[in-house]
């Protein structure tokens, strides 16, 4: 009877090694990711899966539009497109209200 139950315990114990090696921190890692591409905002650079990097000009429920650097070009990718955001832009409205902020008012002579 003790050497049927010592194969069982085995078969656990064996799952929950996997289960804590493998499968939790994958899942870990996948919800980070999309955490990382709910939250892209516009101004942020990134990087496709692809290798393409370019700066967000434009987001959707499930597409995002990318602008290269150099010839001012415009695609649209998927958001699970997004492998890496390298840069967090700021959004225009705290750089307009930053810019206000410092601006003083001129004095006319």
């Amino acid at each position: 009877m003790p050497q049927e139950y010592s194969g069982i315990l085995m078969m656990v114990i064996l799952f929950a090694v996997m289960y804590f090696m493998m499968i939790r921190p994958q899942k870990k890692k996948d919800k980070e990711i999309k955490s990382m591409r709910d939250n892209l905002t516009i101004g942020d650079e990134v990087i496709t899966i692809g290798g393409i990097h370019g700066k967000v000009v434009k987001v959707n429920d499930e597409i995002i539009t990318l602008e290269m650097a150099h010839a001012k070009q415009r695609i649209e990718f998927s958001k699970w497109a997004i492998g890496s955001v390298a840069k967090k832009g700021k959004e225009k409205v705290e750089i307009k209200d930053a810019v206000e902020e410092t601006e003083e008012p001129k004095e006319e002579e």
